[in-house]
């Protein structure tokens, strides 16, 4: 009877988990436009630029997200560590969201900006079965529809949201630690930046060139595509990834949040169980000046080799 009892309640947390792997989360254009007349819809753009909600246009009824201002910590020593949780809450809450809605995220930037707020949407509990993206963003919306410049009245919500989920972050001592120090095998770490700045050949929104000792480089906008702005297909995406494997546990990381919360989403619609992202990013290792960093194309050099 024992033994039963657990069992089912195995199967009611596989039920409660948020359904990524089968990418349930994506619409398209025709989706949204079929539920704009749900009045549990809470439609979010998260411009590259914020100043073009106001003047290119949005989405009819769409609510703006400021992508430094509401998805970071504004008094840290990054701006992009996580906001509080009532912080968080209280800015939902502006946004009209209540615990039943139905959200819908989008952007001009391949998913990446979307994809921090699903990141902190699940942080802190929201129920994720009701978070959609727009794949594509704007421009998938614009194929057929067109944008208003009409600013929506909102309502205030009353979500509640949970405390942080501590399985799904990490913070730069335990990076340390895990992957510096201890050189954990069950631990793989993963940059999800451009290129040159991982490799140190260009020093852009940072102080210093190069990646954290040990990183492997994944970039995840590259497993977008840069017209149609949309999700590569699942094999082609894998193929991205292919070096990490999904029985370790994952850290990764960006220069402010966005790509490494996209490398995150990407993982978790393939599979991966345990991914977690380093508050603060490569903002928070690289202005300490005294932690390790590498620079070149191999994860270490020849001072921290073994």
């Amino acid at each position: 009877m024992l033994n039963l009892f657990r069992a089912v309640l195995v199967w009611l947390a596989v039920l409660s988990a948020p359904a990524f792997a089968d990418r349930a989360f994506m619409v398209d254009a025709d989706w949204l436009a079929a539920e704009m007349r749900n009045p549990k819809l809470v439609v979010l753009e998260v411009r590259y630029h914020p100043h073009r909600y106001h003047t290119v246009g949005h989405i009819p009824g769409a609510v703006q997200v400021q992508r430094f201002k509401d998805l970071g910590d504004n008094n840290g020593r990054s701006i992009m560590l996580f906001p509080d949780r009532d912080t968080f809450q209280a800015t939902l809450r502006k946004w009209g969201i209540n615990n039943d809605s139905t959200i819908v995220l989008y952007d001009d930037s391949r998913s990446a900006l979307t994809a921090r707020v699903a990141y902190l949407l699940a942080l802190y509990g929201f129920d994720m079965s009701r978070v959609k993206i727009l794949d594509g963003g704007t421009q998938e919306w614009m194929g057929f529809n067109e944008l208003t410049r009409e600013v929506p009245q909102v309502k205030h919500g009353k979500v509640t949201l949970k405390p942080a989920d501590a399985s799904m972050f990490v913070e730069w001592p335990q990076v340390y630690e895990d992957v510096l120090s201890r050189r954990d095998p069950n631990v793989v770490l993963v940059d999800a930046r451009p290129a040159d700045m991982y490799t140190g050949k260009v020093v852009r929104h940072a102080v210093q060139g190069g990646h954290i000792p040990g990183a492997l480089n994944v970039v995840s906008l590259d497993a977008t595509d840069g017209n149609s702005q949309k999700w590569f297909g699942e094999e082609e995406l894998a193929a991205f990834y292919k070096d990490v494997p999904k029985d370790k546990t994952v850290y990764v990381y960006c220069h402010d949040g966005f790509r490494m919360s996209l490398g995150w989403l990407q993982m978790k619609s393939l599979g991966y169980k345990d991914v977690r992202v380093l508050d603060g990013g490569w903002g928070v290792w690289d202005r300490a000046f005294t932690l390790p960093v590498v620079q070149g194309d191999a994860p270490y050099d020849d001072e921290f080799a073994l």
